[in-house]
């Protein structure tokens, strides 16, 4: 984790330079020698639910660039529910796919249905999720998470002054499920940026609930990227610890789907923004969070453009399939308990409101009917 994050930072350092020096990483190029291997065929792509909008966005991606390339695919949703996607995958391997591109519920509950797959010479590709606990995941492809987090918190950090020693302002962190192993490499990018200033004093915790390290970032995981659930455990915190003149100064959340519920909370509690309204961070660049932040609800959220994450996997899935290397960029850095999964990961951006309508409107993420602009 310590070489992780040394590479994060450095990759952090130059935000626009591709990805180059992740752990000493290396990018495998040309093609084997079983290359020429006619394309085609059935893809199954295991997604974990369609309540969030960017799973509706990955796999309806996904689905359309795999098609584009002549493959057939079926695609599937597992409404959160890990024994609901297990039936899933199970279902797909008896239709004897070439590949299973999966972005799992449960990172750690897989493996013997991944054995069924890897009996009948079945390829896994992990989707934005790492697989964990068994050697039967080929690759894995996903945004740097780490880095997620540290944006996420050199955000704060810069909006605060805390490099300057301003303070003490008042922060309340929350962090992903617990069963999404990219929680934790969410929470520790931006806790390793955070949590110096919250043992100076600068950054004060109210509620107590401040890890006293990344290790324990699942203490205040909220289950399933609830809104819901952060909306409540938010009214929770604000009604205990935030009466009278004490008022909460920002928000670390580690995604849009929390944030949502968060602002919801704040809205209730009667913040106002353009007045008292906190920093509140995000991820995901979805819809409603992207108005809230053109309302001033919202101060930032990490865009991970899903469209190139679903590009790369329809090209790792055609390289599997046509008997070609297998582009990755990371060799060493995501072990999931068995392996080190051979990677590829793709760059986030942050947006504000100030660069929503030159990121996600330039780049044709979003419409400036869509966003009412």
């Amino acid at each position: 984790m310590k070489l992780r994050k040394l590479a994060v930072i450095a990759l952090g350092a130059a935000m626009t330079v591709g990805l180059t020096a992740c752990g000493g990483q290396t990018r495998d190029t040309g093609t084997s020698a079983s290359a020429g291997t006619e394309a085609g065929g059935l893809i199954g792509i295991a997604m974990p639910t369609k309540s969030l909008e960017r799973w509706n966005n990955d796999g309806a991606n996904l689905e359309s660039d795999l098609e584009a390339m002549g493959y057939t695919t079926t695609l599937q949703y597992a409404d959160n529910k890990v024994d609901q996607q297990i039936s899933q995958i199970q279902n797909m391997i008896n239709q004897n796919p070439k590949v299973l591109v999966i972005a799992s519920i449960d990172g750690t509950a897989l493996g013997p249905v991944l054995q069924t797959a890897a009996d009948a010479g079945i390829k896994i590709i992990a989707y934005d999720r790492l697989i964990n606990g068994t050697d039967n995941v080929d690759y894995y492809a996903t945004f740097d998470n780490y880095l997620v987090g540290q944006l996420q918190g050199q955000f704060i950090e810069t909006q605060l002054g805390l490099k300057d020693g301003k303070g003490p302002f008042n922060l309340e962190p929350f962090s992903g499920s617990p069963d999404d192993n990219n929680a934790k490499f969410f929470f520790s990018g931006a806790w390793d940026v955070l949590q110096p200033y919250v043992a100076k004093g600068q950054l004060v915790v109210q509620s107590g609930k401040a890890p006293k390290s990344d290790d324990d970032w699942a203490s205040i995981g909220i289950q399933g990227w609830d809104s819901g659930k952060a909306q409540s455990e938010m009214q929770n915190r604000l009604n205990s610890f935030y009466t009278g003149d004490t008022k909460v100064d920002v928000v670390l959340s580690p995604n849009d789907s929390l944030a949502l519920g968060i602002e919801q909370a704040l809205d209730s509690a009667g913040y106002t923004p353009g007045t008292d309204w906190p920093i509140v961070t995000g991820q995901d660049a979805d819809l409603a969070n992207v108005k809230n932040m053109l309302a001033d609800k919202q101060s930032m959220t990490v865009w991970k453009d899903t469209r190139t994450l679903g590009d790369e996997v329809a090209k790792m899935v055609d390289q599997i399939v046509t008997g070609q290397t297998v582009d990755v960029n990371n060799k060493t850095d995501y072990n999931n308990g068995n392996k080190d999964v051979p990677s590829y990961l793709l760059q986030p951006e942050v947006v504000t409101k100030d660069t929503v309508e030159s990121t996600l409107v330039g780049k044709g993420y979003y419409t400036k009917d869509q966003l009412g602009l």
